[in-house]
């Protein structure tokens, strides 16, 4: 069956770095499967961080992350990392990858709803 299973995640001082992984298994190709990934902090609602797509490897950002965020991709391992650089405590949240069959993201790359498989999250905590 479907399944995404993040990793990476954990607790670290200001400053400092983290790489999540996500490892997608159970699709019948990595070729149309688009990524992103997503974070909640409690009492907040669940926001787009970074998403890619498999056609050109496009990548997006949300302005909150981009230039310390950096997501890739490694389609022979079928997982998607988000690499994040100095982190902040307002970066404390869950954070989740979640999957889309289409080839190519546009501006709705962050929209939750059009994402069907999701991951159950990593904790990153950063004090």
């Amino acid at each position: 069956h479907v399944q995404l299973v993040e990793s990476g995640g954990g607790s670290v001082n200001l400053g400092r770095s983290l790489n999540l992984s996500c490892e997608a298994s159970g699709f019948p190709s990595m070729q149309r499967l688009s990524m992103g990934w997503f974070r909640q902090a409690p009492g907040k609602e669940r926001e787009g961080l970074a998403a890619i797509d498999p056609t050109y490897g496009r990548t997006f950002y949300a302005d909150s992350v981009k230039g310390r965020f950096t997501i890739s991709q490694d389609k022979a391992k079928s997982t998607v990392y988000l690499q994040t650089n100095s982190l902040k405590p307002e970066d404390t949240a869950m954070y989740y990858c979640a999957a889309r069959i289409v080839c190519r993201l546009g501006v709705r790359w962050s929209v939750l709803y059009e994402y069907k498989y999701w991951g159950r999250g990593t904790q990153v905590t950063v004090s």
